[in-house]
């Protein structure tokens, strides 16, 4: 994961402060430049109106990139000094110019707002070794009806080691077997996988229908609380 992805992951750009910031508006993308260790460096950053960041750092002593500070495990006092330099200035156009997100992908946090709106619960992130995963609650007796977290493919039974997010709920046991045979369920990950199922959040099922299964899911914790 690059520096810029890592930064930006759960922040949504504001484009109107962009502009205010210092970016130069350019067609479709928006252009900043910033020299930094006392103009031995520029930083060259560009936001296309996706929020999408890019960057390059250019060693102004040759008046190329500076790609050592591209390098894994590259963890020189010098090298470290300039990526900790250019971080604080991705960290600030972040703190400027962006609104921070529950989650990583759009329809994630789509449905995080969708959960707010209806129940007024927002999620609540239980772990400190799992910061992306977060639980959604009824607040009346604790219970969870959904859990969002990123995991791999791979776990999920496909060929790739690419992380995706999803959704856990709980639903009618009769119903999960013929709902795994669509694209977008699969057999819950970490639950029991009787009782829940993981749902992508990759746009492959629509906001609507994600959001029925909730309401499924949220059900049985009303039932638990008129019982108790």
């Amino acid at each position: 994961m690059s520096i810029e992805t890592e930064i930006f992951k759960k922040y949504e750009v504001e484009l109107n402060k962009l502009t205010k910031y210092g970016f130069i508006k350019d067609k479709s993308t928006y252009k900043c430049e910033k020299y930094f260790m006392n103009k031995s460096f520029l930083a060259l950053i560009e936001i296309n109106k996706s929020g999408n960041v890019q960057g390059k750092v250019i060693d102004m002593e040759n008046q190329d990139e500076y790609l050592p500070l591209r390098i894994e495990n590259n963890e020189g006092a010098y090298i470290g000094k300039v990526r900790e330099e250019y971080i604080k200035i991705l960290t600030d156009i972040r703190d400027n110019c962006f609104n921070e997100k529950y989650f990583v992908s759009k329809q994630g946090n789509r449905i995080c707002k969708l959960i707010y709106d209806n129940y007024k619960d927002k999620p609540q992130f239980l772990w400190d070794d799992s910061p992306d995963c977060g639980v959604f609650k009824n607040p009346n007796n604790n219970k969870w009806y959904g859990i969002i977290m990123q995991v791999k493919r791979e776990k999920l039974g496909e060929k790739s080691s690419e992380l995706t997010e999803v959704m856990n709920v709980k639903l009618d046991k009769e119903t999960i077997p013929e709902l795994i045979k669509k694209d977008g369920y699969y057999p819950a990950y970490h639950m029991n996988k009787t009782y829940w199922i993981t749902m992508s959040l990759d746009e492959t099922l629509t906001d609507e229908e994600i959001f029925t299964r909730i309401k499924e899911s949220h059900s049985y914790t009303e039932k638990s609380k008129r019982k108790s």
